[in-house]
């Protein structure tokens, strides 16, 4: 054993100095599996193994990254202060049985019927050291969702009415989670692996290369100097920023250790920093040209082109980044906030000229993805390929081994999470269909629905969503209410695209809604404020965004579901309101029964004002009478807002 350390090692840098030969061993295997996970993906996704004759299935190759990366959850996450023989164990064993499933599947999915012992015992193992690695990456709560899924397709037969569930033989049920492209090596892996595994490896790409610091840099040229300035370059570089990497937290801890502590430092109270920078850096996941995760997997359930989720996604977007914007200045007039000196300022020129490299890689990903139509994973390879090249010729030298080491092992980290939730979402989704309960329950919801009127029901819907997202991450609590939920939503009017951003909206608002507040909770601890009142202020800088959803539902116009007119009209309405809901949120802040009152005031003019298109007809030319009496209320809201200074901070 004491040879076996010595040849560790000699393998230099990265082992040296990390204790025994054991720790040594369990480092270099999980950094073995981390670094394979995004290079099979790249490999994948460039299509290698075909160009060079050799065939293989979608199934074949996710089997192979899901043990990966279930072997990296346990040396990650080990039962003890360190990984040690019970993890190295659990690695073996769990790899093996899926890669076991990947050598074996195009002999079994033509004899599925034939369900022999060496396959269905591997299934077991297989899904069971699958559910504890999710259990240790992921948490409890999803973990548990997938195992009532699983207790519900071997037992769902005895339940009453109509959760009473189809039941195959225990055999089958394993080999359909374990082999079956409708069970676990299905579409939700199929889309982290193809997709979203691109768009991470461009977004780690972008943060090892600098250029998260180019937007920051950037918006603070642009925004620095002007009232409230460092709150306005929260906005403006974590929207930018945002739009790729398409995470919540990672925008935060990206942008937020810069924006956070300049938002204190020109006046802003701890709490309304935080608040502000979680809701910009939240809304990332809905704006366009990448979004997050999640969107993929909506234009996979639609069958729809990704461009498409794109484009029904652009003004809500544009509608939840200006509201926050107006937010922003309007706290800053109110309380009279001035922005930083210039010459504490990068100038705007200076950063283009130094981090120009940076924006071809977005040029190149837009011109594949929307002007050639290209594959959205292989867009992002496109993209992310330039930018490594640009990237070298920027530097004049090759990465450092540390450098790789970040791109490489930060890539697998970011990647595991996603595929180990990808593999249980895939056996909720694989129980609901084959089981008929997504049916089953879709049926009741619809007539719930039906009974009790489209408005409650969406109250409802966006309630569990919200509740579910407490918990679980968005895109796994998407693809449980896209199951169930959304064929009810439909089947009682609502658009099918409509419906499904409707899911996505409330899944991503739990991020921002206490008391869990994941994207408020990690931005309170940069700012040092408490998280209970960062969620509540982040609460009140989404507030558009909480009503938003409800307006598409209504009129699918503001999704890009309806004729020009009417996406005009209910553009023009919904902007309008955006300012009345910002003057109600801080007029509320202000304190006073008087002030309190003239907030609820603006928050019902912004209401009829939002939703006229409903009240008075999709393409009504009243609605621009509406829009255009909003305006004058708005305009005299912000004049009287900006005339009352108040000496006080926030």
């Amino acid at each position: 054993m004491r040879g076996f350390g010595g040849r560790l090692r000699g393998l230099g840098g990265p082992l040296r100095g990390l204790g025994s030969p054991m720790q040594q061993l369990t480092t270099l295997l999980l950094r073995a599996c981390l670094g394979a996970v995004p290079i099979i993906g790249i490999l994948w996704i460039f299509s290698v193994a075909d160009r060079f004759g050799f065939a293989f299935t979608f199934q074949q190759a996710i089997g192979v990254v899901l043990g990966l990366s279930i072997a990296a959850a346990y040396l990650k996450y080990p039962y003890g202060s360190q990984a040690g023989l019970l993890e190295i164990a659990l690695v073996a064993i769990s790899f093996a049985t899926w890669f076991w499933m990947s050598w074996n599947f195009e002999d079994w999915i033509v004899g599925m019927a034939d369900r022999t012992p060496d396959k269905w015992v591997p299934g077991v193992v297989a899904i069971l050291t699958m559910l504890e690695a999710l259990r240790k990456a992921c948490g409890k709560v999803i973990t548990t969702l997938v195992w009532v899924m699983i207790v519900y397709a071997f037992f769902g037969d005895i339940l009453p009415g109509a959760l009473e569930a189809e039941v195959f033989p225990p055999t089958k049920t394993v080999l359909y989670l374990y082999a079956d492209n409708n069970g676990i090596p299905g579409l939700v892996l199929r889309v982290v692996t193809e997709l979203v595994l691109a768009f991470i490896i461009l977004g780690k790409l972008l943060e090892v290369s600098g250029a998260t610091r180019f937007f920051t840099d950037l918006a603070m040229g642009m925004m620095g100097h002007r009232r409230g300035g460092p709150a306005k370059v929260a906005v403006v570089a974590s929207s930018a920023f945002g739009t790729i990497s398409g995470s919540s937290v990672g925008n935060i801890m990206s942008t937020g250790i810069v924006t956070i502590p300049m938002m204190k430092r020109t006046g802003f109270e701890p709490r309304y920093a935080a608040g502000i920078e979680a809701v910009a850096s939240n809304g990332g996941q809905i704006a366009p040209p990448v979004m997050g995760a999640t969107a993929f997997i909506i234009a996979e359930f639609l069958e729809v082109p990704y461009i498409d989720v794109v484009i029904a996604a652009a003004i809500p977007a544009a509608l939840y980044y200006l509201v926050l914007f107006l937010q922003v200045d309007a706290i800053a007039a109110r309380f009279g906030l001035l922005g930083l000196p210039k010459s504490e300022l990068p100038r705007v020129f200076s950063v283009l000229i130094s981090g120009w490299v940076f924006l071809i890689p977005l040029g190149v990903l837009l011109y594949f993805l929307f002007g050639l139509g290209y594959n959205p994973g292989l867009s992002a390879m496109y993209a992310a390929t330039s930018l490594f090249v640009l990237y070298l010729l920027k530097i004049r030298r090759l990465p450092s081994r540390a450098e790789w080491a970040n791109f490489i092992f930060g890539s697998g980290e970011n990647l595991l999470p996603l595929m180990l939730i990808a593999g249980g979402a895939g056996v909720v989704m694989g129980v609901l269909n084959a089981s008929g309960l997504a049916f089953q329950l879709s049926i009741i919801l619809a007539e719930l629905g039906q009974s009790a009127g489209i408005f409650w029901m969406l109250v409802v819907t966006a309630l569990v969503s919200i509740i579910l997202g407490m918990g679980m991450p968005t895109a796994a609590v998407y693809i449980v209410l896209a199951t169930v939920i959304a064929p009810a939503l439909i089947e009682i009017g609502l658009k099918p695209m409509a419906a499904h951003l409707f899911l996505f909206y409330f899944g991503l608002l739990s991020m921002l809604t206490p008391p869990v507040a994941v994207a408020s909770m990690v931005a309170a601890g940069i700012a040092g404020s408490d998280m209970w009142r960062t969620g509540i202020v982040g609460m009140q800088l989404a507030a558009a965004a909480y009503l938003l959803p409800f307006l598409w539902a209504f009129n699918p116009a503001l999704v890009m579901q309806g004729s020009w007119v009417a996406v005009v009209y209910v553009s023009l309405t919904a902007l309008v309101a955006g300012f009345l809901i910002a003057e109600s949120v801080i007029t509320w802040g202000d304190g006073g029964l008087a002030r309190m009152g003239l907030a609820l005031f603006y928050f019902a003019a912004a209401i009829a004002v939002g939703g006229s298109t409903i009240w008075l007809g999709a393409e009504s030319p009243l609605t621009l009478l509406a829009a255009a009496v909003g305006a004058v209320v708005a305009f005299l809201a912000r004049r009287s807002g900006g005339v009352r200074f108040r000496e006080r901070a926030l």
